[in-house]
């Protein structure tokens, strides 16, 4: 018989006899290998957890407590459970209906609120009865006034300018009315047409193609691509006044800067791909915006932007491009978010739930602070002694607190929670500016509202055809931006300044941004000329 094959069993060497360091070795590979499978797993954890949270919970870094109804992976696609045979109790009850608490300025019962701009259309019904009477034959003894709210559809209107051509009897001569001067030249559109198409499609976020839609629906024909030129050939008129805004805010004492990406044209390296810009809003201490565009998010952007225009404290999130620039400039103090630094310690409270709390609920107290400052409408110097009374002992403590939990030796590296506090450890000389500096916000949160106008685009034209184009975004998003920061109506500003700026002193074209028109221009805005038309 031939020989029986040998085993595939491979060779284990018994543990009695390895060496007393061969033994320390086995150990240590073991004990390694289990440390990288216990991180592995929690890992995988944390991302489960947060995939959960992204099917079924709120997207919301608010901490609250778990909601007892809240559906958990894979609940939704389980076999229902068989219902008890006990039978159902009943219970009737008749609700009443209370009396409904309104605001202080509602306008009657109904609850419709509106403002002074808002044209109100009178109707007087009719009195059965009296129908053929003299007034003498009935007394008014009261009016009862309801108010509903109605709507038109969309409303456009033409315009015929009549230009008469007389001659004067007595001497023959021939006099002719004034010569219309358009805001384009020889477009069909007046001011109001193109303040509503740039209003509607970046204030409100409505594409071009809606609105040409909706013009069909009133009887009015037009190209597409008439649309797309008026935009276009309006804001160019605009660009001179962002220009003027961008060195008013490049003049603040404190300047916020932040990045937020936008599709533009066709990606140069990615075939069938767009390529991805970037705007950089910058937000300055008189409540100004502007939005500029970059094909890029590298630090030499920072450079080109402020290009040694910018002395002061500049603010903003954990982007390392920032930290480079300060420490490469003159004159330059880099002072960073609380509210990036929490997000860190949110994203990883499922890794240690109760160390994470304990940093969110003192990150919470500074916030506390913060607003009772703002409650008592403390400022300048009061603002600067609130803040190293109550605030600065909360941020020593947090700082020593990290200190210790970075000395934990049970603390991996890959840990969300390890990288949290290493985040907030690598930034507290930035994150301490606020508190000697009290013009300093202690978070960009105001200028993160201010770019969400750039996702909602996103969501609604979804990207630029060219760079050109993207430009031009940033330009008109950042008058009407700036508009709501001072409570300018963005139509009747764009309405205005679409007339004004082909007449106005290029020596004064800094009059003309929103913060100063609001001043100078606001009292008497010059109308469109539908105001006039008979």
């Amino acid at each position: 018989m031939p020989d029986s094959a040998p085993s595939t069993t491979p060779n284990r060497t018994p543990l009695s006899s390895l060496s007393h360091d061969e033994l320390l070795v086995a150990c240590e590979h073991f004990v390694g290998k289990q440390q990288k499978l216990e991180s592995q797993v929690a890992e995988l954890t944390r991302q489960l957890e947060w995939f959960k949270n992204q099917l079924f919970g709120q997207k919301s870094e608010k901490r609250v407590d778990p909601n007892p109804h809240q559906m958990v992976l894979g609940e939704a696609f389980a076999p229902p459970e068989p219902e008890p045979d006990t039978p159902k109790k009943t219970i009737t009850y008749k609700r009443g209906i209370g009396p409904k608490v309104r605001p202080e300025d509602c306008v009657t019962e109904e609850g419709l609120r509106f403002g002074p701009d808002v044209p109100v259309k009178t109707i007087r019904l009719p009195v059965p009865g009296i129908e053929g009477l003299d007034d003498i034959a009935w007394e008014l003894i009261d009016t009862k006034v309801v108010h509903k709210l109605a709507q038109r559809p969309a409303s456009y209107v033409v315009i015929r300018y009549e230009t008469p051509v007389v001659k004067l009897r007595a001497t023959g001569e021939i006099c002719q009315g004034i010569t219309l001067t358009p805001v384009l030249d020889r477009s069909i559109a007046e001011a109001s047409v193109l303040a509503g198409l740039l209003v509607d499609k970046f204030r409100f976020h409505l594409p071009l193609y809606r609105q040409h839609q909706r013009m069909e629906a009133a009887g009015i024909t037009i190209a597409r691509s008439t649309l797309t030129n008026l935009v276009r050939r309006a804001i160019a008129l605009l660009e001179p006044i962002v220009d003027a805004q961008l060195e008013s805010v490049l003049r603040s004492r404190v300047l916020a800067m932040d990045e937020t990406p936008i599709k533009v044209g066709k990606s140069k390296s990615k075939r069938g791909k767009m390529h991805q810009g970037y705007y950089w809003p910058l937000y300055g201490d008189q409540n100004e915006v502007v939005f500029t565009y970059s094909e890029s998010r590298a630090r030499r952007v920072i450079e080109q932007i402020l290009n040694q225009r910018f002395e002061g404290t500049l603010l903003s999130d954990g982007y390392s491009a920032y930290t480079a620039y300060v420490k490469a400039t003159d004159g330059v103090t880099h002072a960073q978010c609380w509210a990036h630094t929490r997000r860190q310690f949110v994203e990883a409270r499922d890794s240690e739930p109760v160390a994470t709390d304990e940093i969110l609920d003192v990150i919470g107290a500074l916030y506390a602070v913060e607003k009772s400052i703002r409650e008592q409408g403390l400022e300048a110097e009061a603002k600067r002694t609130a803040r190293l009374q109550h605030a600065k002992p909360i941020v020593d403590r947090l700082f020593e607190h990290v200190e210790d939990q970075l000395q934990r030796m049970t603390l991996l590296p890959s840990d969300p929670y390890a990288k949290a506090l290493g985040y907030l450890h690598a930034r507290t000389t930035e994150l301490s500016v606020f508190l000697e500096e009290p013009d300093v916000p202690m978070d960009t949160n105001h200028i993160e509202r201010e770019i969400r106008a750039i996702p909602m685009g996103r969501r609604n034209w979804l990207f630029c055809w060219s760079e050109t184009g993207a430009r031009q975004v940033g330009v008109i998003q950042s008058l009407i931006s700036t508009c709501r920061l001072h409570g300018v109506d963005p139509m009747v500003y764009l309405t205005d300044v679409l007339q004004r700026v082909a007449i106005h002193p290029a020596k004064d074209i800094e009059t003309l941004t929103p913060r100063l028109w609001k001043q100078h221009h606001a009292a008497e805005p010059m109308l469109s000329e539908l105001a006039y038309a008979s």
